[in-house]
């Protein structure tokens, strides 16, 4: 199951960035693309829509989306997290609540994640807290758009599995964004991580090795 998992969510990805090339090489051939990206004309992200600011971007606000991205994306491995004590470390096996509270857990967790092709979850879920720390309008709404653009739009390669009946609140949602907007579909992905690839998580050799690193003494000077 895993195996088939992970070529799914290849192809998945290969047919998405395909897409979105596409899309942006026809608007180019057509010289369509806009000047002025912060003339935005709509909050309009469902997948219907044939505004040019869906797909095509400014350098300004690529400049801009850039940024977020780098602060969304955090932490990428365990390395690179704030190392956990052995007593954090096997506190995350009891509950999937214990790893999403840690830093160091979610860094590890989405370690994980990224070898599984579904690193894109935790992505929307830390960039979903970001949001609602925002109390901006003119942010929380630029913030919006960008995490529809990364993590709902079908044109993504990050795009996050959701029912349609949170994809139609969203829609809704969009049409007066505030830092609420996601937090249906927040909650599904954290359910998802949390039957799904969490119990792979706590069975898997990544858990198991860093249990024995933190157990092994520290190496004399």
């Amino acid at each position: 199951m895993g195996s088939e998992r992970v070529e799914m969510r290849k192809r998945q990805m290969q047919v998405h960035q395909e897409a979105a090339a596409s899309v942006l090489q026809a608007r180019h051939r057509m010289g369509n693309t806009p000047t002025n990206a912060s003339n935005a004309c709509c909050f309009c992200w469902c997948c219907c829509c044939s505004c040019s600011c869906l797909t095509v971007r400014g350098e300004d606000e690529t400049i801009q989306r850039t940024t977020f991205e780098h602060r969304t994306e955090g932490t990428i491995n365990c390395e690179e997290s704030p190392k956990p004590t052995l007593e954090d470390a096997r506190s995350w096996a009891m509950s999937f609540e214990k790893v999403m509270k840690s830093a160091a857990g979610r860094g590890c967790f989405r370690q994980f994640l990224r070898t599984e092709f579904s690193e894109e979850n935790m992505m929307f879920w830390l960039a979903c807290e970001e949001l609602k720390k925002e109390t901006n309008k003119t942010v929380v709404e630029e913030k919006v758009r960008q995490i529809y653009e990364d993590f709902i739009s079908i044109l993504s390669p990050k795009e996050v599995s959701l029912d349609s009946r949170v994809r139609d609140v969203i829609n809704r949602n969009m049409l007066e964004p505030t830092s609420h907007t996601f937090d249906d579909a927040q909650q599904q992905i954290y359910t998802l991580m949390q039957r799904d690839s969490y119990p792979r998580y706590i069975n898997s050799s990544a858990y198991t090795d860093l249990l024995k690193s933190l157990e092994e003494p520290p190496s004399e000077p």
